[in-house]
């Protein structure tokens, strides 16, 4: 019978720090990977969570005008996305309509939270 997968490499059972040099070219190399793929998710979830204030709602602003200005920018969002979409061709459209979609239904969950809140009637 053939066999699909071939048999791994012999490989030599020599540690890695034959010498001082290659240990610090190994801690060389693992201080590189680091500092350019990031932090792991542990440290990432490790970090406490601080929002930017650069761009910050006004405390002073009611539940209402920020949720409606929410609806709006939602809304405009949906409609910018919708045009770009019908400006390109194939998966990319079919991308663009569908983050217009979510984008949609956050508007309409926006929406709703703004009725309950301020009923129409």
């Amino acid at each position: 019978m053939f066999k699909v997968t071939p048999n791994p490499p012999v490989t030599d059972p020599a540690s890695p720090y034959e010498s001082a040099d290659s240990k610090k070219f190994h801690e060389a190399a693992e201080r590189a990977l680091d500092h350019y793929l990031g932090p792991t998710n542990a440290d990432l979830m490790a970090t406490p969570y601080s929002p930017n204030t650069l761009y910050m709602a006004n405390p002073q602003a009611n539940t209402e005008s920020l949720l409606a200005d929410a609806s709006e920018t939602l809304g405009s969002a949906t409609v910018m996305l919708n045009n770009h979409a019908a400006q390109v061709e194939g998966t990319h459209r079919k991308t663009l309509q569908g983050i217009a979609q979510v984008v949609m239904v956050a508007e309409m969950a926006v929406n709703r939270v703004l009725d309950r809140l301020v009923p129409t009637e």
